[in-house]
């Protein structure tokens, strides 16, 4: 008995051992993963966890959304399902993901076809479950020009040569998350379940006792400035106004002589051309605190 035992340990023990060295599908999933920013038009490959690489990418003119026939991009958590076109020249051209035996060059003009390579995926969230039939994809886009804007039909648009180095990168089960956040190495807020996170409040570290706080800076009052009041200069009529100036200042005006306000009026009656008037000192201008 012992013997056969022995016997049958021996011929098992190479199975067991075989099965344990395949990884599982869900070690897979989780080893290699991708992750979609649509702010940012970006895609991200991680692998374990770690940053692969990263490519831009267009989603959809139509924004967000998992309604059937809306052209949007669906948000949340999903899954390569499958891989079309290996093997087949950059810019092949496929319809009904079937190679048409056409290649066109980036940016050529002319309609948008896919093309060069196709990830499909199928939605893993109830609110994205019609992926799969909505034939949402990560596929090349003969329009070049647009990466890194939004303006795709709900698929997610790579530049062939990305598309091609995506493609190889990837096996099929492979995650993808589509966020409306940051990517995550970039300070995302994309969970790994496909939610959404609230955003992170940051508080404010307390201050140490002894540290001199700054006020805020206020505005400052505004400077009032007062003039003192014009006093009027007397002439004598027939006096030039320089003169006339001259002679109050010194005191030597002729007090017989009978004097009058000086106005403009009263100057241009007298005959005084313009240059006269204009004042001889500038007055002092004192500030209010």
């Amino acid at each position: 008995m012992n013997r056969l035992l022995l016997a049958l340990s021996f011929l098992l023990l190479p199975l067991l051992l075989t099965q344990c060295s395949v990884p599982s599908a869900s070690h897979k999933q989780y080893a290699q993963s991708m992750e979609v920013s649509v702010p940012m038009q970006k895609i991200a490959l991680y692998k374990k966890g770690m940053l692969s690489k990263t490519y831009p990418i267009s989603t959809s003119k139509f924004g967000l959304g998992n309604a059937k026939g809306s052209y949007k991009t669906p948000l949340g958590k999903m899954e390569v399902v499958e891989k079309i076109g290996k093997g087949k020249p950059s810019g092949a051209v496929f319809k009904s993901r079937k190679w048409t035996g056409q290649i066109v060059k980036p940016d050529s003009g002319g309609r948008d076809p896919i093309v060069s390579r196709i990830l499909r995926l199928k939605g893993l969230e109830k609110r994205n479950s019609n992926t799969f039939s909505r034939c949402v994809y990560i596929h090349g886009t003969a329009a070049e020009r647009h990466i890194g804007k939004p303006v795709s039909y709900g698929c997610i648009r790579m530049k062939s040569k990305d598309v091609i180095d995506l493609f190889r990168r990837v096996d099929k089960g492979a995650i993808l998350y589509v966020s409306k956040d940051r990517l995550s190495h970039l300070g995302g807020a994309t969970q790994k379940t496909g939610e959404e996170k609230a955003p992170v409040i940051r508080k404010r570290k307390a201050a140490s006792p002894g540290t001199v706080i700054p006020e805020p800076l206020r505005p400052a009052s505004p400077v009032k400035i007062s003039l003192p009041e014009p006093k009027p200069a007397e002439v004598a009529p027939g006096v030039p106004i320089i003169q006339a100036l001259d002679q109050q200042e010194s005191g030597s005006l002729p007090s017989a002589v009978p004097a009058e306000p000086v106005t403009l009026q009263t100057l241009e009656d007298a005959g005084f051309q313009p240059a006269y008037l204009e004042l001889r000192e500038i007055p002092h201008i004192e500030l209010d605190e």
